[in-house]
């Protein structure tokens, strides 16, 4: 049986969106794995993931990540030309979901919290997650998550924290994000190993107070330099 997504097959979408390969699930543990297991097959750099739902979708330092029905739950596979440095391409790809939200939801006036956080009115909608994959000392690929929710519902204990985007935007789909999403993540993945000048100003002039500490600059790598309460600088490295 032929799993569709918004009315569309695999091949459909691949077509569309003007990637190699598009691979469509209705329930899968975590995109990112079958991203990982399309890498070790050596399938095309640019290939998509996508699933209705994510029974175990995984977040930073191996958090649990809510992915309901009705959210967009994607991974891309990277074959990045040189390596990322450091941080750099969770904080180019945030920047991608940022702009393809603002395309497709300008209501949503979408904002970053360093380092892969998603911002709709204060509350989280979203998240990146790039988890590389090394054969020595060589990059063999990257998958590149990206979760955002569309039209998924909020748990009572959770709506302070988190947000759907048809929460102010009714009639939102996936698929328009989607179509807005997928270039720019194209081209993300296919940049430089270091983030450029302007991304970093980007970056920063859509970043959100940080909590603890208020964001001061951004380095090449993605590492975030912030003032803290007593005044001095620190500097935040992006987790491996």
């Amino acid at each position: 049986m032929t799993v569709r997504y918004e009315g569309l097959t695999d091949a459909e979408l691949a077509r569309m969106l003007g990637v190699p390969l598009v691979v469509v699930h209705e329930s899968v543990p975590s995109a990112l794995d079958i991203a990982h297991e399309l890498g070790a097959k050596g399938v095309a750099d640019g290939s998509l993931v996508l699933t209705a739902v994510q029974t175990a979708g995984r977040g930073r330092h191996g958090r649990s990540w809510l992915s309901p029905e009705g959210g967009l739950w994607l991974a891309m596979l990277a074959r990045p030309a040189a390596a990322p440095l450091g941080g750099a391409l969770a904080v180019r790809v945030g920047l991608a979901a940022r702009a393809a939200v603002e395309d497709a939801v300008p209501e949503a006036a979408p904002g970053l919290k360093w380092p892969n956080d998603l911002i709709v009115a204060e509350r989280k909608a979203g998240g990146v997650l790039c988890e590389a994959c090394w054969t020595g000392a060589q990059l063999a690929w990257v998958a590149v998550g990206v979760g955002i929710n569309v039209r998924g519902r909020v748990p009572a204990e959770l709506k302070g924290r988190a947000i759907a985007l048809e929460d102010v935007a009714p009639g939102v789909t996936r698929l328009a994000l989607l179509t807005a999403l997928v270039p720019r993540l194209l081209a993300a993945t296919r940049g430089g190993p270091e983030l450029t000048a302007a991304e970093r100003l980007e970056f920063l002039s859509r970043c959100t107070h940080d909590g603890d500490g208020v964001p001061h600059a951004l380095e090449a790598d993605g590492a975030l330099v912030v003032v803290t309460a007593d005044g001095t600088l620190a500097r935040r490295v992006h987790p491996a």
